[in-house]
């Protein structure tokens, strides 16, 4: 409850759900407790019957957790949120521990910015030192990306999110001191992905832990305006100098679509990143914004309602639907890691298949 911020009557309310009657503080907080009470609370927590029975105390440390470390988020953070945060900060603290067993290096190799840095020369930096190669490709060339920050010491993970799932998490991604960035997969939206995940690599270089739900236009504090600054930059590369020198965009010159069009297809910046970056530059007024802004919505929209006529044709004439649950990306990082402890006698087999979600008999495959 600590750890999640969470009052009794908050947790009152969450194990009562779909009871006609609801359970009362004597119930859940007297020195004995039913059951099947307990189970109601595990569904909240999720930590196993064996947690709530452990005689020692738990220890409420600021590098277990982020909640521990910081009293604020820029984003008001939900259930859902919690449990995903708290899942990787333990498998953060796991990870740690078995690199120091097998005597795996994984330090810090990139230096600490300020945000009196100049967030444009930091891009400049970081990809003349990473040298991402553009990949037209959104979801291969976030792959390597992954992989480019594993040959850097800094772990990624994504988490996937079923369409029935209860209560989604409200963020986009956080990074967790010191060296673990975790994104939603945005299995229709790679581009928000990719930028995610370089606007939490900014948070990375600044060593300011953060869990949000990134927007471009954010200008909540210093650091995210750094952080967006920095991930617009670096993916914005050699077109960054042509986007200061247009024109101001008005109806005369269509907005500049042709040339918007063409970058966003050149980058992985999406063109209403692009057109809030003209807007942060005073290049377009915040009416002429907003027109752009609802149009590029309204043609999202009639996109989206042409897939689904194609998906529901298709049904109706007897087609077969493919369609599977996405699976996360593999950060190299995590699986030398895991390989490391393994081979030294660390962890066990079923303990490495387990972390790693797969069968065993693909062990093979990842050995």
């Amino acid at each position: 409850m600590s750890l999640y911020k969470m009052t009794e009557d908050e947790l009152i309310e969450l194990v009562s759900k779909g009871l006609k009657s609801p359970l009362t503080r004597e119930m859940l907080f007297s020195d004995e407790i039913q059951i099947n009470h307990l189970k109601r609370i595990d569904r909240v927590f999720e930590k196993g019957l064996s947690y709530y029975v452990n005689p020692s105390e738990p220890i409420k440390s600021e590098g277990l957790s982020i909640f521990f470390r910081k009293s604020n988020f820029d984003t008001v953070l939900n259930l859902g949120t919690r449990k995903i945060v708290n899942h990787f900060e333990e498998l953060k603290i796991s990870l740690s521990s078995l690199a120091k067993l097998s005597d795996m290096k994984i330090g810090r190799k990139l230096p600490v910015y300020s945000i009196n840095d100049n967030p444009a020369d930091v891009a400049e930096k970081m990809r003349s030192l990473l040298n991402p190669q553009f990949k037209k490709n959104k979801k291969t060339f976030l792959i390597e990306l992954i992989n480019t920050f594993a040959n850097q010491n800094i772990f990624v993970f994504e988490f996937v999110e079923t369409w029935n799932k209860k209560e989604k998490a409200n963020i986009d991604g956080m990074f967790l001191s010191p060296n673990v960035i975790v994104l939603k997969r945005q299995q229709k939206a790679f581009r928000r992905e990719i930028f995610t995940l370089i606007h939490e690599f900014g948070h990375y270089l600044l060593n300011k832990e953060e869990v949000e739900e990134v927007n471009y236009y954010n200008l909540s504090s210093e650091t995210e305006k750094w952080c967006n600054s920095f991930a617009f930059e670096f993916l914005a590369d050699r077109f960054s100098s042509q986007l200061k020198q247009l024109s101001h965009a008005t109806y005369i010159n269509d907005y500049h679509h042709g040339i918007i069009k063409s970058i966003s297809e050149q980058t992985h910046l999406s063109r209403l990143a692009l057109y809030t970056h003209l807007l942060i530059n005073k290049l377009i007024s915040w009416v002429d914004y907003k027109k752009v802004e609802n149009e590029l919505e309204q043609e999202w929209i009639e996109s989206y309602e042409r897939e689904e006529r194609i998906k529901e044709e298709n049904k109706f004439k007897g087609m077969k639907m493919s369609g599977s649950t996405p699976k996360p990306i593999k950060s190299p990082l995590f699986i030398s890691t895991l390989q490391s402890a393994f081979y030294d006698g660390v962890i066990s087999e079923y303990d490495f298949c387990k972390k790693l979600n797969i069968k065993p008999e693909r062990l093979n495959s990842y050995l």
